[in-house]
């Protein structure tokens, strides 16, 4: 059960804040919905309390996670298979997991592979999807503003092209 001003993070979408929790009938039935607000893009999403295990909606990363995740931005790439459709079905699965360091593997490895051989159209937007995912959770876990959060990642990921080139 989480609490009002709890930040977690709701997988697909990102990371926000709990503004309340509300009883509200939909289709007929009354439920209890944890009202987030997600502060990149600035959305406000309805979670069904008795569907958090269901949807993966668990608490924001830590410290030290936070440091982890910068540390899979500075590692070298994870292997990846060179057919299209295998690499796209298996990032869509990293990012469903929910678990920020699949994503932020995600974007490191497309935005590596997008420096050296550019990015179909469909991946073009996993990476920005996966991208804004990992944002968010920053944006919530270091208390930055989303251009901060933004220019820490493009950051990691220039020093790592560098270093690999």
């Amino acid at each position: 059960m989480f609490n009002v001003g709890d930040r977690v993070v709701y997988p697909m979408h990102g990371a926000g804040i709990i503004e309340a929790i509300e009883e509200k009938e939909i289709l007929g039935e009354k439920q209890q919905y944890y009202i987030m607000r997600l502060p990149v893009g600035d959305l406000r999403v309805m979670v069904p309390v008795n569907a958090v295990d269901e949807v993966g909606l668990r608490e924001v990363i830590n410290s030290e996670e936070v440091e982890k995740v910068l540390e899979i931005l500075d590692a070298e790439r994870s292997k990846m298979s060179n057919n299209w459709n295998r690499r796209y079905r298996a990032n869509l699965e990293k990012i469903r997991s929910g678990d920020i360091f699949e994503v932020t593997e995600v974007v490191k490895n497309l935005s590596l592979r997008d420096q050296e051989k550019g990015l179909s159209t469909g991946e073009r937007k996993m990476l920005e999807s996966a991208r804004q995912i990992l944002v968010s959770e920053l944006v919530l876990a270091k208390d930055l503003s989303e251009q901060d959060a933004r220019s820490l990642i493009e950051q990691k990921l220039q020093n790592n092209i560098a270093a690999n080139e």
